[in-house]
């Protein structure tokens, strides 16, 4: 199936501009399908060069002769956390003959892991981050559900396996392998019994306040220790991490982040869920569902709205606040229930925000007004008929 990427049009902008385009995201994404699927469109020809592989590391063990000879090629280069030492030589290549999309370099990691990445290239790359399919993407299939995205995910390869049983065989298989190789090539050296053992307690820990102490207690490892191995996980896209909102709110308010597994399907592998029925029995269900909107809110939302929580320590919270530079846009609570309540808690946040946009999101299908500034409705619909629009 054919699915087109929302960041393609996107990425022709940058592309008119930037000598060097970065894409960013997990394994198995569509990192390369999109740079491949683009570089097809464009009036020059491309090179690629996949970094895994022997063959092509050797066409560059002279990169500077490489890129040379090849300066009116856009070169596609995978993989480039795996060579670090060619982003001063891609800077010098860009320096001498600057013209837009000399490189396209695809990514398993954030610019703070890729070592050096944003210090070479500083003002001459752009990055497009890229996650795995969102609702709206997944719209162009009507064979797909909300509840199917819900429970397996979004990477491709999960979502459009023939049947469930291939889907979670695949989800299994890419957990192990980040654990056991993509990891420690990142430079986490920590065992993999020990990195899946936290990333499982996060797994439970997830749409909560992170606890570093009691999850390095249970471990024996020390909050440094906790801190360092789960900022490896997010720049390896495999969490998020959610921070309270607190610009010029006079309250006591909490400073913890929330944690999130960036993606459901491999959020129920690691809680050893097996159906969506199962999930539906189960006390994670509500943050499960919580993770899936604010994942869906990530992917979706305008690049100049941010994405926040809300909570003060005299208990009110709201799970999600969209703002636009340090002013709040809108209040947004997630129910996993067809019969939403109006809470105390949240009208005292959109008090606090003082957020005319407000809404309250359900699995439940349609949109309807809960009172003047409440709104009710499912995660398709706020996609299109109010996020878009923000």
């Amino acid at each position: 199936m054919n699915i087109i990427r929302k960041q393609a049009q996107e990425l022709q902008e940058l592309a008119d501009q930037f000598p060097v385009i970065g894409i960013l995201g997990p394994r198995q994404v569509g990192k390369t399908t999109l740079a491949k699927t683009f570089a097809s469109t464009l009036p020059k020809q491309s090179l690629y060069l996949d970094l895994e592989k022997p063959s092509d590391i050797q066409k560059l063990a002279e990169a500077e002769i490489y890129f040379n000879a090849n300066k009116n090629y856009c070169i596609i280069l995978d993989e480039i956390q795996i060579m670090p030492s060619l982003f001063p030589i891609i800077r010098a290549m860009v320096d001498e003959h600057r013209v837009p999309l000399r490189f396209i370099i695809l990514g398993s990691a954030s610019p703070d892991i890729i070592r050096g990445s944003s210090e070479s290239l500083a003002g001459r790359i752009a990055y497009l981050d890229l996650k795995p399919f969102s609702i709206s993407e997944l719209s162009q299939s009507e064979n797909i559900t909300v509840n199917q995205h819900h429970f397996n995910g979004g990477f491709p390869n999960s979502i459009l396996a023939t049947t469930q049983k291939q889907s979670l065989r695949w989800l299994d298989n890419f957990i192990k392998t980040y654990l056991e190789r993509d990891l420690p090539l990142l430079g986490l050296t920590a065992s993999p019994t020990l990195v899946r053992r936290l990333w499982e307690m996060l797994a439970w820990q997830n749409g909560n306040l992170i606890n570093n102490s009691a999850i390095g207690k249970s471990l024996g490892l020390t909050n440094h220790t906790i801190n360092k191995y789960i900022n490896y996980l997010e720049g390896a896209f495999m969490i998020n991490r959610l921070y309270p909102f607190s610009n010029n709110i006079k309250k006591r308010l909490v400073k913890a982040p929330k944690i999130y597994i960036s993606d459901t399907g491999l959020l129920h592998r690691l809680l050893r869920i097996q159906s969506y029925d199962q999930l539906l029995g189960m006390p994670v269900i509500g943050g499960s569902f919580e993770s899936y909107i604010v994942q869906q809110i990530i992917s979706e939302k305008p690049s100049d709205l941010d994405v926040y929580f809300y909570r003060t320590h005299a208990g009110t919270e709201i799970d999600i606040v969209l703002t636009r530079g340090s002013r709040p846009i809108a209040c947004i609570e997630v129910k996993f229930t067809s019969t939403p309540k109006i809470t105390k808690s949240l009208i005292n946040g959109i008090d606090d925000l003082e957020t005319n946009q407000n809404f309250i999101i359900t699995p439940t299908l349609g949109s309807y007004p809960a009172n003047k500034n409440i709104q009710i409705c499912d995660i398709k619909t706020f996609i299109d008929q109010y996020l878009h629009h923000m």
